[in-house]
């Protein structure tokens, strides 16, 4: 691969390169459609999948078509009225309801917390390597997924060189690619040292367990205590996540994933008096939408308001 080639490829992001792969696949091999596509093709592929996969997909799929085209130098199809006006009756014939991951609370968290150190501690008086790695490492990632409100993609993407501790203060965590990073400066997160559930001395005691000096922070770890080379793979997040909580005796475990890390935290920032201008700054939120899609209002049923309402309307005297 040459210079050109690489700068190329370095211009999007390893995740959304493979699933517009993907996407050009689906419709080459499975759907059988011919490239350069016409309108008239592109329309009848969104038909035939209309009942099959979600309105995301048939936008992540139009997406690819669209990249394809432009990169071969061809018109778009996907921007031609038939398109546009096939994709309109899909959303209102198969309008979907936005499905979020369930927010992680803090008392959840505590109750993780003390597992873990149970597990930890049991790990240490029988000897056993691997298990007391699997903890010490999950407690480090529970706690900076939390408080920091990380994605999986960051969780898993973070390199120990690229992060800093300050003692007694707190840790800086740089990404050189962020999702929402549109010109690629690179972005950093200071996580505070805190007197409990503090991601800073998880952290240290995950480093200093494993001798890690370079390289992926949070790795997969074999049942003879080996640590692997490699960060953990994102599709081994949600399972881990939920196989911890369910063991942690956490109900409803298999409704949480990695976004309820960052839904929880948003959830206890907004009920503890953080504004939303301050809580975006602190995630790296870009835009009002996005920061709304993960708060969870501490009275979500209006019950407690209404409630107030009602007693104190029961209780004011009547008036002659």
């Amino acid at each position: 691969m040459n210079k050109l080639n690489n700068y190329i490829e370095a211009a999007t992001r390893d995740n959304t390169r493979k699933s517009y792969q993907s996407a050009i696949r689906h419709f080459e091999l499975e759907w059988q459609g011919f490239l350069p596509a016409t309108a008239e093709s592109v329309a009848r592929y969104l038909a035939d999948y209309a009942e099959t996969l979600s309105l995301n997909t048939l936008r992540q799929r139009l997406a690819a078509l669209a990249q394809w085209h432009i990169e071969q130098g061809f018109s778009d199809p996907t921007k031609a009225p038939l398109v546009k006006k096939v994709f309109r009756g899909i959303q209102t014939l198969h309008p979907a309801r936005e499905k979020r991951a369930k927010p992680f609370q803090i008392e959840q968290l505590k109750q993780v917390m003390v597992w873990l150190d149970q597990a930890i501690e049991a790990a240490q008086q029988t000897n056993h390597r691997g298990d007391e790695l699997k903890h010490t490492r999950n407690k480090a990632m529970l706690l900076l997924g939390f408080w920091r409100g990380f994605r999986g993609d960051e969780l898993i993407g973070l390199r120990i060189e690229h992060v800093e501790v300050t003692p007694n203060e707190g840790m800086t965590c740089y990404f050189p690619r962020t999702k929402g990073d549109r010109q690629l400066k690179g972005s950093s997160f200071k996580t505070p040292a805190l007197s409990q559930l503090c991601p800073v001395s998880a952290y240290l005691a995950w480093i200093e367990l494993s001798g890690l000096t370079s390289g992926p922070v949070f790795r997969s770890i074999n049942q003879w205590g080996h640590i692997g080379n490699d960060g953990l793979h994102k599709d081994s997040l949600i399972p881990l996540l939920r196989s911890l909580l369910t063991d942690a005796h956490i109900d409803l475990a298999a409704q949480y994933s990695a976004h309820s890390l960052r839904r929880g935290f948003a959830t206890w920032a907004t009920s503890n008096g953080w504004d939303i201008k301050t809580l975006m700054e602190y995630v790296g939120w870009k835009n009002m939408q996005s920061a709304m899609r993960y708060i969870e209002g501490a009275d979500p049923f209006a019950k407690q308001r209404i409630e107030r309402g009602i007693s104190g309307h029961l209780t004011t005297p009547l008036i002659e």
